[in-house]
């Protein structure tokens, strides 16, 4: 059986993040200064490097671990959370983006758009993933069309159920 393309490009991605996570802690300089230059050689930048490197370990494994679960079957099948874990990764690199925007041009003329461009693709194929991972969006399966449920734990109006206010 082939893994379908969000799910690899949902793993690609996580198994990045725990690379980028790993090698933040270790050699936090390594990491931030093509990101903000020189001065990612100070204690306080090498110290939010590390923080992030951990942010990113804790997402990748996670996301690794939902997908692993959702392939072994979690009694529900509806890949809920592994599409919330690769969601919310797209969503630290949508920060990530905005951030470099919003600094961009105070930052390393070389490498900010290479920055830029891997945020914005991260946070982009992430969402993309996050779609895809939806069993009810692949036309193979023959399954029930039923709203998704909310991650937010509430519930979904069903179709015989106005979304509405009742009167």
């Amino acid at each position: 059986m082939t893994t379908p393309l969000p799910r690899r490009m949902a793993q690609l991605v996580a198994l990045g993040r725990i690379g980028i996570g790993c090698t933040a802690l270790v050699a936090p300089t390594l990491m931030t200064r093509p990101w903000i230059g020189d001065s990612a050689r100070s204690p306080d930048a090498r110290l939010l490097a590390r923080t992030m490197g951990g942010r990113d370990l804790a997402l990748g494994i996670g996301t690794l671990r939902a997908l692993g679960e959702d392939t072994a079957g979690d009694g529900d099948g509806d890949g809920a959370d592994a599409r919330a874990w690769v969601a919310l990764a797209g969503m630290a690199d949508t920060v990530d983006a905005v951030v470099t925007i919003l600094a961009f041009r105070r930052l390393p003329t070389l490498s900010r758009w290479g920055i830029l461009a891997s945020t914005v693709g991260a946070a982009a194929v992430s969402f993309w993933a996050a779609a895809g991972l939806d069993p009810r969006l692949d036309p193979r399966l023959d399954l029930p069309t039923t709203p998704p449920a909310p991650l937010s734990g509430g519930t979904a109006p069903s179709a015989s159920t106005p979304a509405g206010p009742t009167p």
